[in-house]
This record gives structure tokens, sequence and C-alpha cells, in this order.
């Protein structure tokens, strides 16, 4: 197996250990801010669900690339095209409701976006 197989593996086991991190905190968070936008929580709770998927595609994918799986390429891809998809999505709704914006965790913000979407590219790039 290649050394960029082992990297693209690692990159999709660290991006699903992201995920869950990022859910287990959010689940874990009052959310009380008072620049958060109106339906925040609302909007936001239903792409648990979304991304528990993700998180398991990009392990599954990882597992079976090490077990030299064709299989491990297309689930990774399907993984590349859900974190461009939601990316993009957050991308878009981070903006309209101006939470890129230092005080309200604009940082944090961008760096979860820049990190899906490059994650997606590089899976898409490679298994495309």
């Amino acid at each position: 197996m290649s050394a960029g197989t082992w990297v693209i593996i690692v990159l999709q086991l660290i991006g699903a250990l992201g995920i869950a991190g990022f859910w287990i905190m959010w689940l874990n968070t009052e959310h009380t801010e008072e620049w958060l936008p109106e339906g925040y929580v609302d909007h936001e709770a239903p792409f648990v669900w979304s991304d528990s998927v993700l998180a398991l595609l990009l392990v599954t994918s990882a597992v079976l690339q090490i077990m030299e799986q064709p299989l491990g390429e297309s689930l990774a891809l399907v993984a590349g095209g859900m974190l461009l998809f939601l990316g993009i999505l957050d991308t878009a709704y981070f903006a309209r409701v101006g939470m890129f914006a230092r005080a309200k965790d604009g940082i944090a913000n961008a760096a979860v976006v820049i990190g899906v979407l490059t994650l997606g590219i590089i899976l898409v790039v490679r298994f495309a």
C-alpha cells in the first residue's frame, strides 16, 4: 500500500474523530450566546444524523482501504461528496447569519468549514 493511501486513511480517521468530537462538544453546550441567530439550535441539531453517517463512512472506507478492498475507495468518494455538500451548506449559513465574525466564534467556524471542504476536495480529487 502506498504512502499516499496511508495519508488518506489517517485523514479520514482524523475527520471521523473530529466530527464525533464536534458533536459531543456541541450536544453538551448550552448555546445561550445572545449573538446566536434565532433558530440556530433547531437548524444545527438535525445535522448530527448526516454527520454520524459521514463519520461512519469515513471509518468504514479507511478500514476497507487497509484491507485493500475496492469498496473503500468508492465509499471515500461518497464521503468526499458529503463533506463538500456539508461544507458548502455551512459556509452559506455562517455567511448569511454573520457567524464568520471574530466576535461570533468566526475563527472556529472558519476552521471547521476549511477542514471539511479540504478533506472533501482531497477525497474527491484522489478517488474521482
